[in-house]
């Protein structure tokens, strides 16, 4: 059966929030049709970081090549005919790269006479797991990590949920990127130093946990910092072992806070959200938590990890059931936070 039979089943998603030209095609809000990214990784690596006007060109070159991929690798084949909605992400992000976004879900929504949804990014991730299991039980906790979030989620439903904990300084995937530059390892961090560390003892040296049993909020700044004034006093220690300890310190105060806020609020499950969710200590660490105190872990593929577009148009999908269209004048809003609704 063609899992887009059903009228109004169909969203084709758009996301370029920062550094990756993304779309998808979704139906029903959880069966992924298609999945097409582009990264700039490449483009930013010489820089250090991503350089938003590099990146806002970038969107404009490649956001239809893009979305033409998007359906030429549907399965099921589908056409623009079957187009429901178009979904993009509004916010947070940077303004230049997602008004490229918006800007194109707006044309396309209107060409084709289709309903336009404008997304928030971060609830976006909040939608990425169910791609992967679309019968998660909910409520659940969730970690939503990367670049430039931190938070600690209560997820009662798709669209009910509020946030409990944040960073107030520097989000952790900020601190992987920091620390991983500061050692010249490259950019992006992340993933360089969850590599580098595998070869490392992560007992080497004991990092501070800042704020580990202080309220739900988190702090990375601090981290940081001894990171790299470990590092000045100790010139020639071992790189494995400095990236692992880091990531260990990370990695335990994200779990630990989870796992208190899982038992404060008698959730049925833990979830990991957002780029630095692919982090395999991180994942390894939440396994080893649910399955002792008796709780699902929902770990997303790497691939819904990092920013997608088909996140974007599952997001897309249940707004547009709830919220209805999105008006036209909508713009692209760069420090938008998570609509917390209850």
């Amino acid at each position: 059966m063609n899992p887009v039979a059903d009228p109004g089943n169909l969203v084709l998603g758009i996301e370029t929030s920062c550094d990756e030209t993304a779309a998808a095609l979704v139906a029903g809000g959880d069966r992924v049709l298609s999945s097409i990214v582009s990264s700039q990784v490449d483009l930013h690596a010489r820089y250090g970081g991503v350089v938003p006007e590099v990146a806002s060109r970038a969107h404009v070159q490649r956001i239809v090549p893009v979305i033409a991929q998007a359906f030429e690798q549907a399965e099921p084949p589908v056409g623009q005919a079957e187009v429901a909605a178009v979904a993009a992400t509004a916010g947070p992000g940077l303004i230049g790269a997602l008004l490229v976004g918006v800007s194109a879900a707006k044309a396309l929504a209107l060409v084709w006479d289709v309903p336009f949804v404008a997304v928030n990014h971060l609830e976006a991730h909040l939608h990425a797991a169910f791609l992967d299991e679309p019968d998660l039980e909910l409520p659940a906790i969730v970690v939503l990590v990367s670049g430039g979030h931190t938070m600690l989620v209560l997820m009662q439903d798709r669209l009910r949920y509020r946030v409990i904990g944040e960073t107030v300084d520097d989000a952790a995937g900020e601190a992987f990127d920091k620390v991983a530059r500061f050692m010249g390892l490259g950019y992006p961090g992340g993933p360089v130093i969850d590599k580098l560390s595998s070869r490392g003892d992560r007992a080497a040296v004991d990092f501070p946990r800042a704020m580990l049993h202080d309220g739900w909020n988190f702090s990375f700044s601090g981290l940081k910092t001894a990171v790299i004034t470990y590092l000045r006093h100790h010139p020639d220690a071992s790189a494995e072992d400095v990236a692992a300890s880091f990531q260990e310190a990370v990695a335990d105060v994200l779990v630990a806070k989870a796992r208190r806020a899982a038992a404060e609020h008698g959730v049925k499950g833990l979830c990991l959200a957002g780029g630095v969710a692919a982090n395999s200590r991180l994942r390894e660490m939440t396994r080893e938590v649910c399955a002792a105190d008796g709780l699902a872990a929902y770990l997303p593929s790497r691939a819904m990890c990092t920013d997608n577009a088909a996140m974007v148009a599952a997001a897309g999908w249940w707004r547009l059931q709830a919220d209805g269209p999105s008006t036209l004048t909508v713009g692209g809003d760069p420090s938008s936070g998570l609509p917390g609704n209850y």
